[in-house]
């Protein structure tokens, strides 16, 4: 009974995290109880779709209880997108199913399209529906205030027609893209479910585009979902999926490239394959020599750690920080691994971390660090992460004999890639996270110097009680923290925007902002309001790291301190979203908005200088999101 009672409780808590990313709806008379055959049947036939969707490789639909007249009878449907991974189907349609069990109550109808890993779909009714277009739509735009690009609506009207006539012709699903600019392009997804008709499927994505046309919530909005129970169509400024990052031509190019070369790819598909399957292998069943380790399993054998890190050799470590030491580690077969041992301040019982620790490990981004597993045993947490060799960011920024190996591209690079994996936390994981920790030694570098954010997880695992809007202990780096959390403790997404932009003015200047004004006796109490007085006065290069010289665009690193300065805005709701940040830095074509003094510049808010408040400082703290 107490295992269902915290399934509830974290289901609840799931569904309001993943609220934004997921397009979910119920309807129905809602007459039927908990306890009624029709609730039964309902989740008895929903529990199984994860594994029924897998045996019938992508798509089924089915029902239970009773005949076609039945008040009891229940229709239900499932699907993932075409040439989705059988696993990654399996276990995104459990998330989506327990979601739609648990959040529609005693509805008689509801169906989600969920996004995790992949695009899977879950829907059930009272009457059956295969087959019909259905009317009930959802959708939500986002990414509002941008100007709108002159030739936008035609843009969007030719790669959704073209994409209509793809699906009309037999397709269940279409992806494709279309250039607005040389840096900017629309990207587009749609798709239908298996059981309708192709003239159904034109329909009901026709409606869709018309929709985007007339609803004043849509029509200044270049990214965006919506949705009906038997049609998907999602569009925006940047590549919101892995698997939809090219257009169909690049596609059929790279068709053609196999065609030609086909010994050269069929050489890649199946190294590519060698190292899936042993990177899995690796990951969910132990060395032969660590028989501790279960297999299918996020759990490491403390034993395996110790021998991994030399039992925690001083030679091994690779810093230390509020939260405990990060040790350098080898498994036997080879692979290296980052070992965060915790400081054994947290209460949190053994089968909350192991959750907690699962949870976090299964987001998945290019730019974020990724977390391999946990070992708990005794008074030990640890956690294992994958190993990043080049380290931290602040080790190239602030070190002077590395400097140098920062030129601008690699550091447009940095910006560009951490504003990524900010975007994933923010709006495309299936957890909501504010990392409210941001700074130069939480972006890692890895072998290419691509930057991935670290510690992502670390107050969710920890369970330290920070969720609450008006939080008594602020908790973060002095320099990165945003006025609105350190005045009055009220943390959301614009507090990690606010970091952001003070990470951006580091990486440009080479300079950190803590105690700029102790190393440098600058023109400002902080490297924000040197930047902003170098901005007003139109001398807004004199920030450029001598260390890069002159190679650069000017236009791009102004532009850059430019966007920099709109996320350190006083006001929370003047800062931009991260994915207008991400159109921004990417587009020229984008008209910036002017911005205006940092808000601990002066008196007129009546605020106090950053130094006369109490700041608990940590290496690294992240939660999720629940401002108010």
């Amino acid at each position: 009974m107490a295992k269902k009672i915290s399934l509830l409780i974290f289901l609840f808590v799931l569904s309001t995290i993943i609220a934004v990313v997921s397009s979910q709806r119920c309807s129905g008379t809602g007459s039927f109880g908990e306890d009624s055959k029709y609730a039964i049947n309902r989740e008895n036939i929903l529990s199984s779709l994860a594994s029924n969707v897998k045996i019938h490789h992508g798509f089924y639909n089915g029902t239970m209880g009773g005949g076609p007249e039945s008040p009891n009878r229940v229709y239900a449907m499932a699907m993932c997108i075409d040439g989705s991974d059988p696993e990654v189907c399996s276990e995104c349609l459990k998330v989506a199913t327990d979601l739609l069990i648990h959040s529609c109550n005693n509805e008689s109808e509801g169906f989600i399209w969920f996004p995790y890993k992949t695009l899977c779909f879950a829907r059930f009714s009272d009457h059956s529906f295969f087959g019909n277009h259905d009317t009930h739509l959802l959708y939500s735009g986002h990414s509002s205030g941008l100007s709108r690009l002159t030739e936008f609506d035609q843009n969007f009207s030719n790669l959704t027609d073209g994409m209509i006539v793809e699906l009309s012709r037999g397709k269940k699903a279409a992806t494709n893209g279309e250039a607005l600019t040389k840096f900017q392009t629309l990207h587009a997804l749609m798709l239908c479910t298996p059981d309708l008709p192709s003239s159904n499927c034109s329909a009901c994505l026709r409606e869709s585009v018309d929709v985007y046309h007339r609803v004043e919530d849509l029509i200044r909005k270049h990214g965006g979902v919506i949705a009906y129970p038997s049609c998907f169509f999602r569009w925006d400024l940047y590549p919101f999926s892995e698997g939809f990052t090219q257009s169909s031509k690049k596609i059929s190019t790279l068709m053609f490239v196999a065609v030609v070369v086909p010994i050269v790819a069929i050489c890649c598909i199946l190294s590519a394959l060698v190292v899936i399957l042993f990177i899995r292998r690796r990951r969910s069943n132990p060395p032969p020599d660590f028989p501790n380790v279960p297999k299918n399993s996020l759990q490491y054998d403390l034993k395996t750690i110790e021998a991994a890190t030399c039992t925690f050799s001083k030679r091994n470590m690779l810093g230390e920080g509020g939260f405990g030491e990060v040790f350098k580690g080898s498994l036997q077969d080879g692979s290296q691994i980052a070992v965060k041992r915790l400081s054994k301040e947290s209460a949190q019982g053994v089968q909350e971390f192991k959750n907690e620790t699962s949870l976090v490990a299964k987001l998945q981004h290019r730019n974020l660090v990724g977390v391999l597993g946990f070992c708990m045993e005794g008074e030990e947490k640890i956690l294992i992460y994958e190993f990043v060799p080049n380290k931290s960011l602040d080790q190239f920024l602030f070190e002077p004999t590395k400097q140098s190996q920062l030129d601008w591209a690699k550091r447009y690079k940095i910006i560009l890639g951490t504003a990524r994996g900010i975007l994933y936390l923010h709006h495309d994981s299936p957890l909501k996270i504010v990392h409210r920790d941001l700074k130069a030694s939480n972006i890692l570098l890895d072998a290419e110097m691509e930057p991935k954010v670290a510690d992502f997880g670390m107050a969710r695992i920890l369970k330290m009680d920070q969720s609450r809007a008006d939080t008594r202990r602020v908790v973060g780096t002095h320099g990165y923290i945003s006025p609105e959390y350190l005045m009055h403790g009220q943390f959301s997404r614009k507090s990690d925007i606010f970091s952001f932009g003070v990470l951006i003015l580091e990486i440009i200047s080479g300079k950190r902002n803590s105690n700029f004004h102790e190393i440098d006796g600058g023109s400002g109490k902080s490297l924000v309001t040197h930047a902003w007085r170098h901005w007003r006065n139109g001398s807004p290069l004199e920030l450029v790291d001598a260390e890069i010289g002159k190679n650069y665009q000017s236009n791009e690193v102004v532009r850059c301190i430019h966007i920099a300065l709109l996320c350190v805005h006083a006001d929370p709701d003047d800062r931009p979203d991260i994915s207008e940040i991400i159109s921004m830095l990417t587009s020229n074509s984008i008209i910036l908005q002017l911005p205006q003094s940092p808000v601990y510049e002066g008196s007129e808010m009546g605020l106090p200088p950053i130094k006369s408040v109490p700041v608990s400082v940590n290496d690294s703290l992240i939660n999720e999101l629940v401002p108010r």
